[in-house]
């Protein structure tokens, strides 16, 4: 009787266990570096809602913005180790981990945003995609980071001897750190949160970003020439953990990826607003904004950073040149 009653005890204990592990499996937590009000942050916030509506409740995702869950690359790991589930990255950082991702980090290979878009959503995204998974981040859909840019506090940069010397702040890769040498400056990678008092205290002399990220941060409050070279049109993306997605049913994976691709539908335009906005908002405090009128000598200039990435990764020559084909 005792044993028989301690076997059933058992088994309800363990069903409850079960219960609850599935119940704490589909309570999910989210990254996002950006501030209340910035385009990914709504996104990532309607994100959420259509996810719980699209799955019938199901699935829950709770969003930690502004960073507070930890860096970028620690969020990136922590997403690739199942400590997180979710998270809206920047291709850049992903690109160390993931060789097919880093490709859209090598400088000018975009023609526009629109271009990297079709490049995007067509053979060359699925063999990005499928480079990342093999790592552990399924990206479920594109979001839009504009086209990055030079600024500083000194001069326009309009050749690039207007680098040379220049400490620059660049996102942690290789191939942003071979960009800014190549042109003569002194790369110097770090945290994004301490940019604005690095250009303040003059621990660097300038960096590079989108208009939004410049506005948004007070980087142009210290930094007041913003020089469009364009140099760099990098992809964030909606990334969640391999394992939980693999994990859930074809009509679950639908759902999530649905909610992604509404999200990145409003995320693509909410941008474009932000970015009009933001370049007025910088223009009306002063700060000096030019053209550079041959982009040439800085795409010249980057034949070496090509030629060190393609060396190290050869396999990766066809999805460049597709890349660069493409229309």
């Amino acid at each position: 009787m005792y044993q028989k009653l301690s076997t059933t005890l058992l088994g309800a204990a363990a069903a409850v266990s079960l219960l609850c592990s599935v119940a704490s499996a589909a309570d999910w937590r989210g990254w996002n570096i950006h501030a209340d009000g910035y385009p990914n942050t709504v996104a990532m916030d309607k994100f959420a809602e259509l996810l719980e509506e699209k799955t019938g409740g199901e699935i829950s995702l709770q969003m930690f913005h502004g960073g507070t869950l930890g860096s970028q690359p620690d969020a990136i790991e922590q997403v690739r180790l199942g400590g997180l589930e979710i998270g809206n990255f920047n291709l850049g950082p992903i690109g160390p981990i993931a060789p097919e991702a880093n490709v859209v980090s090598l400088p000018f290979i975009f023609k526009d945003v629109p271009h990297m878009f079709r490049v995007l959503e067509g053979e060359g995204g699925q063999a990005i995609a499928d480079g990342m998974a093999a790592k552990g981040l399924v990206p479920l859909a594109w979001y839009d980071a504009g086209a990055r840019s030079f600024y500083n506090g000194a001069k326009p940069i309009n050749a690039p001897e207007d680098v040379s010397g220049m400490k620059v702040r660049v996102m942690n890769n290789d191939l942003y750190s071979g960009m800014i040498s190549e042109l003569g400056g002194n790369p110097s990678p770090m945290a994004f949160a301490e940019v604005y008092q690095a250009l303040k205290t003059g621990v660097v002399d300038g960096a590079e970003n989108n208009w939004p990220s410049y506005e948004s941060t007070g980087h142009f409050e210290v930094a007041g020439y913003y020089s469009l070279s364009q140099h760099l049109i990098i992809p964030e993306c909606i990334c969640i953990n391999a394992d939980v997605y693999n994990g859930l049913s074809d009509e679950m994976k639908a759902a999530v990826t649905e909610a992604a691709v509404e999200s990145a539908a409003l995320q693509r335009d909410l941008w474009a607003a932000r970015e009009a906005t933001s370049r007025k908002m910088v223009e009306d405090g002063g700060v000096v904004v030019n053209e550079i009128a041959d982009k040439g000598p800085f795409q010249e200039a980057m034949t070496p950073v090509y030629e060190t990435y393609l060396a190290s990764n050869p396999d990766l020559r066809p999805l460049v040149e597709m890349i660069q084909t493409t229309d």
